[in-house]
């Protein structure tokens, strides 16, 4: 069963930026494809040296993942009450659970639609990610996580 949670401007912010990502490097990919070189890196390791090399046209399987994930997380947010969410959901906390895990799945969704683009685009660049790229994202995923989950306990 769908439960039915009122859009909030939050909602509409999340997506629009996350849409705006998508659709955008898609913009980019079309515009620039030829200037892309036909050889990018298809993978980084854990301090963002490039350790394999792939064509170009893995940008777009690198693309239709942010997308998969993108709307995955779309229609699992139709679906709050499948989430565990580790408290208890009456009447009368309900609403209040469920928005907040909504505004956790949007969060997590324009980060996971913000680093598939940037993966994406700096692929074309055939560059080293910086250092920092894989701790600024986990702590980016995981704080968001956190921040979401210590709400969450606090409504109990």
């Amino acid at each position: 069963m769908q439960i039915k949670i009122k859009r909030s401007r939050y909602d509409i912010v999340i997506n629009f930026l996350s849409l705006l990502s998508l659709v955008g490097t898609i913009i980019f990919l079309i515009i620039s494809w030829n200037t892309i070189p036909d050889q990018i890196p298809q993978h980084y390791n854990a301090v963002g040296e490039i350790d394999k090399i792939t064509t170009k046209s893995s940008l777009i399987v690198l693309l239709a993942v942010g997308w998969i994930l993108f709307i995955g997380l779309c229609i699992i947010e139709k679906f709050p009450q499948i989430c565990n969410t580790g408290i208890e959901v009456t009447e009368q906390n309900k609403e209040k659970v469920y928005r907040i895990l909504k505004n956790m799945l949007g969060t997590i969704k324009l980060l996971i639609a913000l680093v598939f683009s940037y993966l994406t685009l700096y692929s074309t660049n055939v560059k080293n990610l910086s250092h920092l790229f894989l701790p600024t994202f986990l702590v980016l995923v995981f704080g968001s996580i956190t921040f979401f989950i210590i709400q969450l306990v606090k409504v109990k």
